[in-house]
């Protein structure tokens, strides 16, 4: 997959480098770093500890005010403080008294939402950066660009400039926003997901341009709050990766929910007008223009990958049709000794994904061996009911030929979920026809999130179906769910 060019000549030393400002005030390097990441998402700031707890002089180039990049600052983290909170308003209003708490005069104080969501964001920041002053991981701040393989001009955030060297230089930029030809995000009327995480007050519309992870994720978020919600998808189902029954629960459960979905739908244009904006869309495969008017516009149609600015054409780094950096199975890049880790390469743009492979990357630097199971990488849908997933699902296995089983087990027939009254969804085992080795799983319901991680370290070491359903789970858990989901795929459940 990856061409590696020959390993240029050692440069030699500058004589002094400039003075940088870091994360532990001014600093001035006489010695090449071991080690320089430049990015500090979940990929770099990982790889970065890891690096300087295995003893490598480690430096990290961000150019944000804060470290965590896209996830902790205007993704990950503040999307889950929108969910969490907002699920826990729709309960309080609609909910709690089928459970006997009569909450009074229930409302919405959108202002304080967003407090709360910016101090989530606020100390999970700050925590990476003491983890970097723990583990004396120097923090640069600004943007890097290659002058050579193993030198970066860095412009300083305080209007300066320098150059650093290092033996090793690991890219890991991240991604950002997929624009939508002819719309131009404004963060106010027509937003991306970091707009639609700063409404300042619930648009009675939305509509919502994508059915994947974000644009679930959020479009949920404010019809939980009192707007209404429509997603128009290209494609004729949600959630694209899911398991095509899973997929369709899914969408059922969401429109029970309230949102209303255009599938096989394609956007032409969107425009603000007196206020409002208008989208036309047509049938995806030809039909009948329609414009549906709405007072907000989420454009969540994806992400790519983040290499302006690099000067990857500099060195020769070599990349896809899509802008993703190529790498080989040790995260090299088309030139030695610069790596490649996150979602501006191959593969998911999930950051505990970028994780992985920051944790493997300085492995393979420091003992020459690491290892990422790209089988083994769970993905989750944080709406309520959440939807996790890790493994092949049947569409794949049918596509690539391979004979397997199906058990399934119902949360409604799970004790704890009925305790919680909340019942909705199932999991669902595929494992090997002839070897009962698990190939995938899939989960809709509560907390699927952290019932995945029993699936994936299933995978991970290629576990049976029968290994699972004869582990003891804690009764009454909703675990028990993914026991008989095990015990369904190559016998009978015992409570369904």
């Amino acid at each position: 997959m990856l061409r590696v060019a020959v390993r240029p000549s050692s440069s030699r030393l500058l004589s002094r480098y400039a003075r940088l400002q870091g994360a532990r005030g001014l600093a001035t390097a006489q010695e090449p770093y071991d080690t320089v990441i430049i990015g500090a998402g979940p990929g770099g700031y990982v790889a970065a500890i890891k690096a300087a707890q295995l003893g490598l002089r480690t430096a990290c180039i961000e150019k944000g005010e804060t470290l965590g990049g896209t996830c902790l600052n205007i993704g990950c983290i503040p999307s889950k403080a929108m969910l969490n909170n907002s699920q826990a308003y729709v309960s309080a209003k609609n909910d709690m008294k089928n459970r006997g708490v009569d909450i009074a005069d229930v409302g919405l104080n959108l202002p304080q939402m967003l407090k709360a969501k910016q101090q989530a964001v606020t100390g999970l920041t700050k925590g990476v950066e003491s983890l970097f002053k723990k583990n004396k991981v120097e923090w640069i701040k600004g943007t890097g660009s290659f002058v050579s393989p193993n030198r970066l001009a860095v412009k300083l955030a305080d209007g300066s400039e320098t150059e650093i060297e290092a033996k090793n230089i690991i890219i890991a930029t991240g991604s950002e926003v997929t624009p939508f030809p002819g719309i131009e995000i404004d963060e106010k009327q027509i937003v991306s997901s970091t707009g639609a995480l700063s409404l300042e007050k619930v648009p009675e519309k939305m509509v919502v341009i994508g059915g994947g992870i974000i644009g679930l994720e959020l479009g949920s978020v404010w019809a939980r709050l009192g707007s209404e919600v429509t997603v128009v998808e290209f494609l004729p189902s949600i959630g694209a990766g899911m398991d095509d029954e899973v997929a369709k629960s899914f969408l059922r459960l969401m429109q029970k929910q309230g949102l209303k979905f255009k599938l096989s739908t394609k956007v032409i244009s969107a425009e603000k007008s007196d206020g409002k904006v208008l989208i036309k869309v047509d049938a995806a495969k030809g039909g009948k223009e329609e414009t549906l008017e709405a007072d907000v516009l989420l454009v969540a149609i994806g992400r790519r990958p983040v290499t302006k600015g690099l000067n990857l054409e500099k060195i020769g780094v070599e990349t896809d049709n899509k802008g993703r950096i190529v790498i080989d199975d040790q995260f090299n890049t088309s030139v030695q000794g610069v790596k490649c880790i996150g979602d501006v390469t191959f593969g998911p743009m999930l950051a505990h994904k970028a994780e992985e492979e920051g944790i493997a990357a300085i492995e393979f630097i420091k003992n020459g061996y690491g290892h990422v199971n790209y089988q083994a990488i769970p993905s989750v849908v944080y709406t309520h009911p959440e939807v996790a997933w890790v493994g092949k699902n049947e569409q794949e296995l049918k596509k690539a030929g391979v004979e397997y089983k199906i058990g399934k087990f119902p949360f409604a027939a799970n004790s704890r979920a009925k305790t919680n009254l909340d019942t909705e969804g199932f999991v669902k085992f595929i494992v090997e026809k002839e070897t009962d080795r698990v190939l995938g799983v899939h989960i809709i319901g509560p907390n699927a999130g952290e019932m995945i991680a029993s699936a994936t370290l299933a995978i991970e070491y290629s576990a049976s179906a029968e290994d699972i359903a004869r582990t003891c789970h804690a009764h009454p858990t909703l675990s028990e769910a993914f026991k008989e989901a095990a015990l369904a795929s190559y016998d009978k459940p015992i409570n369904f």
